[in-house]
């Protein structure tokens, strides 16, 4: 992948306050600072995927938050980048947007308390968040262990439906659906996963599901009938609306995995880029039944998708299938 290339350009750490560095792929940067705290920091922001600002600002808000939950950490505080086109600063949709990350912030209890922008001809829109963790506690995508069951915390496909809505082919109920799904905080997953005690975790963004699960484990056995899809996106999948992210995940990691008698189709699926994913966990099978409870009454329960093995990832339509 094009960011592991540029990753190889920094220089080694040897740092001893650096828990995690860029050298792991992991979710986001951890610095010690005492015995019992670290601070975790991350980045993100991106060019608009739907049409209406306050959902962009939410989705931003959101997504920035999820790299600090993957790490089972507390987000303290946000600083959001902005570009925006100077000449359509009186249309008032740079405050929607702005306003709208701010309140989905809030609901995590996560003030903004500055920001940089720029003049910018393409809207762009994120935030650095700030959190902290007790190193015994960080979790990283790094410590999954054969036998490990694999789950995932929020449906796939968000980057079918994003470029669907650029094209003006996503069905209006689809579309909401994926507005809810990319807002809704990684919050209540992160606490789950704390309290059931996860081997490794990471969240599903661009690099798509078995991008992710490549960084998690070398070994995995996924059953495609139980990964978690967005309704509709099966017809979006027919007609081919993959995000150019998608195709460039496939071809990154298709020779890395035993796909089975999958087709193109579902393969994209399985690598779809998504904004603002869900928690790829993966537990010791004593801690599912926990962590699946925790979830059960959310909006977006806890799935088991599969589970670790030696080897290879190989991916099944279901068990015994292939």
């Amino acid at each position: 992948m094009e960011l592991g290339q540029v990753l190889g350009a920094l220089p080694p750490l040897h740092d001893a306050r650096v828990l995690v560095g860029a050298g792991s792929r992991d979710d986001a940067a951890v610095f010690r600072v005492s015995d019992d705290r670290a601070l975790v920091s991350t980045v993100d922001f991106f060019t608009p995927i739907v049409d209406e600002p306050e959902a962009f600002g939410a989705i931003a808000a959101a997504n920035a938050l999820s790299d600090v939950y993957a790490m089972g950490a507390l987000p303290l505080f946000a600083l959001s980048l902005v570009g925006f086109p100077r000449a359509e600063l009186a249309s008032g949709y740079l405050e929607r947007i702005v306003g709208a990350g701010a309140a989905k912030l809030g609901e995590a209890g996560v003030p903004v308390v500055g920001g940089h922008s720029i003049d910018d001809a393409e809207p762009k829109f994120g935030y650095a968040v700030t959190g902290e963790v007790r190193p015994d506690q960080l979790v990283s995508n790094r410590g999954a262990r054969p036998g490990d069951l694999l789950y995932l915390t929020k449906p796939l496909c968000s980057g079918l439906v994003a470029t669907a809505i650029k094209r003006r082919a996503c069905p209006p109920a689809l579309q909401d659906a994926a507005v809810a799904l990319m807002s809704h905080l990684n919050r209540r997953a992160s606490e789950a996963m704390l309290a059931a005690g996860p081997s490794a975790a990471t969240d599903v963004t661009g690099y798509g599901l078995l991008g992710h699960l490549r960084n998690l484990t070398h070994g995995a056995e996924i059953e495609l009938d139980r990964v978690p899809l967005l309704p509709g996106v099966w017809d979006l999948a027919a007609a081919g609306l993959y995000p150019d992210g998608s195709r460039r995940n496939l071809a990154a990691i298709e020779d890395q995995v035993d796909w089975g008698d999958l087709d193109e189709i579902e393969r994209l699926l399985l690598c779809d880029a998504q904004t603002s994913g869900g928690l790829l966990v993966a537990l010791a099978p004593q801690a599912a039944a926990r962590f699946e409870s925790l979830l059960a009454d959310e909006p977006y329960p806890a799935v088991r998708i599969g589970k670790v093995t030696e080897g290879r990832i190989r991916v099944r339509r279901s068990v015994g299938s292939g």
